[in-house]
């Protein structure tokens, strides 16, 4: 499927390493000491310095317990911390957990409880610190890390940042429980070896499918999470002499940067710019005096790029190349972001089940507007019956993407039923709908779940987003399907405008006629000054449905 339109030099078949985390990362301490592997707000962290870092935290969580195989949640924004423990824990013979900074309380002891964590990892400040400290005395977790904010921070932003923030940052005695970064690096001892088998050993709980019900721990093993860093590195063809300058303003806690930021910067020996969150006039000065050459983002960032009155200003022209995924790319956003920056901007598609990545659009050519790509080194697509999973679409019809390869997790954490119907005889069922081209592209058409069934007809939301995307004073927007007593349910757009510029409704759907049928045109339209957000900026029309619900109950 669409391995004629691979990129020069790269071959579906090609062969890929099967090895641990840790093992590449040694790999590019060794050949790389001297690069920096990351820069924070003026600080340059080296591949040796790293290593260094990575092998004494290690042996600080041994320390403490860790050992083959036991859960740590890390609870954790981007910073330098954040890279070193997740290779501290996979190098200390135990389990990543990522947790959200931004979950409530609730969410988090949930996630905690149900991982069976036996520490979790977070920084001084006071919005963290009193989220993870009840863990302890809950019972959820035998001990919790904290690591001071400032410590990676170059003089003078460190003083100025106790002074600034000082509100902020926690001024803990020592609470029982608690161990604080500094003590547990003090120890060069020796670290303790563990034999790992890269196929079998689980290296990271990523949870997900709180889109559909209660959050699930992936089981994402070593070779996945490599063989999915090597897929995404060979995609973009040969890295510079020096490595790439690849931008990590998404959260490393998200699936989307753990493999497209810091694992490939890892893994190919290339420096993650990394931001603690998004401010989108930081972002530019960033890109400005940074100057990244890869970008991996999702669409309402790319979006709120094009759409900032001083864009013009920035120097945006050392990014080469942008991966944008977490949701479908509008055409409109992806053709502005492209004359804007001068750089080469593709669609990609993954699920935290697959590592992320599964398909991409070619950089080299062929890059199909709309699509999100082939697929990526050793994965098979399939499109299965919506109406019974064994058996193929018929060609050119919309199915159930079906994906094989070595980036598919093991399973779900002690959820045996949910893995036996996501995972059959090798294949990982995604619950989205698809279509594939003659030249192999494939193209999302949204989630089954998401389907809006008007007088018994499907109605695909992404198509109905697509089409409002192209008016010029449409931001974002959120098509719902509601009930209906005629109809059975209706498609509701919730849109926030540019700039809030106000939409006249019934010029709306004049506009909308030449671009949808009748029975896809939203029956209502709601204009907001902003939708709800993911934590890594899309549009979330789970929330937005949990709070419709929430009103209407």
């Amino acid at each position: 499927m669409g391995h004629e339109q691979y990129p020069d030099g790269l071959s579906w078949s090609d062969e890929l390493t099967s090895e641990t985390l840790v093992e590449m990362l040694q790999r590019s301490v060794d050949l790389y000491r001297q690069r920096t592997a990351i820069e924070f707000l003026g600080t340059e962290i080296t591949f040796e310095r790293l290593g260094v870092e990575v092998e004494r935290c290690a042996r600080g969580l041994q320390d403490l317990g860790v050992g083959k195989g036991d859960r740590v949640g890390i609870l954790l924004g981007n910073a330098p911390y954040a890279v070193i423990l997740f290779y501290a824990v996979l190098r200390a013979g135990g389990v990543v957990v990522n947790l959200n900074p931004l979950y409530a309380v609730k969410e988090l002891d949930e996630l905690v409880e149900d991982c069976g964590a036996k520490l979790v990892v977070t920084l001084d400040l006071t919005q963290l610190t009193e989220k993870a400290i009840p863990m302890v005395e809950k019972g959820l977790v035998e001990k919790v890390v904290i690591c001071p904010v400032v410590s990676f921070l170059p003089r003078p932003t460190n003083w100025i940042y106790r002074i600034l923030k000082h509100s902020e940052i926690a001024h803990l005695p020592d609470p029982p429980g608690c161990v604080r970064y500094d003590d547990i690096v003090r120890d060069e001892g020796a670290l303790e070896e563990y034999e790992c088998d890269p196929e079998e050993e689980i290296a990271v709980l990523q949870y997900t499918g709180g889109t559909t019900g209660v959050p699930k721990g992936a089981m994402l093993t070593h070779a996945n999470l490599v063989a999915n860093a090597q897929q995404v590195s060979r995609w973009y063809g040969e890295m510079g002499t020096e490595g790439e300058r690849i931008l990590g303003m998404l959260p490393l806690f998200h699936v989307f940067a753990m493999t497209c930021v810091m694992n490939v910067a890892v893994s190919t020996g290339s420096t993650m710019i990394l931001m603690p969150r998004f401010e989108l006039k930081k972002l530019l000065r960033t890109i400005h005096q940074s100057r990244p050459t890869m970008f991996p983002a999702v669409p309402a960032i790319y979006n709120a790029i094009i759409n900032e009155p001083t864009v013009t200003r920035y120097d945006l022209s050392s990014i080469q190349f942008c991966i944008s995924g977490g949701a479908p790319l509008p055409v409109e956003v992806h053709k502005q972001f492209e004359e804007i920056s001068g750089c080469k901007l593709v669609e990609g598609y993954g699920l935290s089940e697959t590592s992320p990545v599964v398909t991409c659009n070619p950089l080299q050519g062929g890059n199909r507007v709309g699509s999100v790509g082939v697929p990526v080194v050793q994965t098979r697509v399939e499109l299965r019956s919506l109406e019974d999973r064994d058996q193929l679409a018929d060609p050119g019809q919309r199915g159930e993407i079906a994906l094989a390869g070595p980036q598919v997790m093991k399973g779900y954490w002690q959820r045996e039923e949910e893995t036996a119907n996501s995972l059959r005889d090798g294949w990982f069922f995604t619950g989205d709908v698809g279509v594939i081209d003659d030249d192999g592209f494939l193209f999302i058409v949204d989630r089954i779940k998401d389907m809006i069934i008007v007088n018994g007809y499907n109605v695909y939301p992404r198509n109905i987003e697509e089409a409002l995307y192209t008016h010029p004073s449409v931001a974002e927007v959120i098509v719902l399907g509601i009930p209906d007593e005629k109809r059975g349910e209706i498609p509701k757009a919730f849109i926030q405008t540019v700039d809030g510029k106000d939409i006249e409704i019934e010029g709306l759907r004049l506009f909308l006629e030449g671009h949808l049928s009748p029975i896809e045109m939203p029956r209502a339209f709601e204009f907001r000054s902003e939708l709800p957000k993911t934590t890594i900026g899309k549009p979330s029309k789970k929330d937005l449905r949990d709070e419709i619900e929430g009103a209407g109950s």
